[in-house]
């Protein structure tokens, strides 16, 4: 699929990962609708040229009317990237007694729940594009899905779930002309991550075998736009860790 054609809604596009697909995918020609809870987003969205709708992944109503503004604006929808995700760490037991689940329950709703909320709402959509190739799906996962480390269990349990349906998905969809694949980050330079000591970042990057640093968003970004433009990659969720394996 060429970039420059394509429409895309990107979730969690105000900032981190998402901002960054979306400015990339701006930057070469594409249509762009943000979708976000943040309705600060706004600002930033419309300073690449990109729409917005404030959204809760999590709603079904809220989803439906994001994309049906998204319709609206680029008049079809061709790629769905889903970037909206939250962190937590906790042990399994710890100091103060046992996981919260409601923690558990909250990351689990808003990374793998949320992301299929909005990709199955935008597949419905694609498949009425009326082309060979429909559109394509875009999820992100983790490496955490991998190699969790301790006090991973809720969101290492999320990203491991968006592995784990990427392939059904992608059989589920082949009828509709909708690819589907996902991409698992290591430790990128994210918002939250900058928000860390710098001696904190420099042990994180350390523990990368090489390049020796934290991932920058826009080769995430790239990554899907790969994804995107190549028409036989279905199925697959990709790493993109400087081969860090995480203890």
């Amino acid at each position: 699929m060429d970039l420059s054609n394509c429409r895309a809604v990107v979730t969690g596009g105000a900032s981190g990962l998402g901002a960054a697909t979306a400015a990339y995918f701006r930057a070469q020609g594409a249509q762009v609708v943000v979708l976000d809870r943040d309705p600060d987003g706004a600002e930033a969205a419309q300073a690449i040229g990109a729409g917005y709708a404030v959204t809760d992944v999590t709603d079904e109503a809220s989803v439906t009317a994001a994309l049906d503004h998204a319709m609206g604006v680029m008049g079809g929808i061709d790629v769905c990237v889903n970037c909206a995700g939250v962190v937590v760490g906790e042990k399994t037991l710890g100091r103060d007694g046992p996981h919260r689940l409601d923690s558990f329950r909250r990351t689990i709703e808003v990374n793998l729940i949320g992301s299929f909320n909005v990709l199955r709402l935008a597949a419905e959509r694609m498949a009425k594009n009326g082309r060979a190739q429909n559109g394509v799906i875009v999820n992100t996962a983790s490496i955490a899905a991998f190699d969790g480390q301790k006090g991973q269990a809720a969101y290492a349990a999320s990203k491991a779930g968006i592995a784990g349906m990427t392939l059904p998905l992608a059989r589920d969809l082949a009828g509709q002309g909708i690819r589907v694949c996902s991409v698992a980050p290591g430790i990128f330079g994210t918002p939250m991550l900058n928000g860390l000591p710098a001696e904190v970042q420099d042990s994180l990057a350390a523990e990368v075998t090489y390049p020796k640093r934290l991932g920058d968003p826009d080769e995430y970004a790239r990554m899907v736009a790969f994804i995107v433009q190549n028409d036989y990659l279905n199925g697959e969720t990709i790493r993109i860790d400087g081969a860090l394996r995480m203890r």
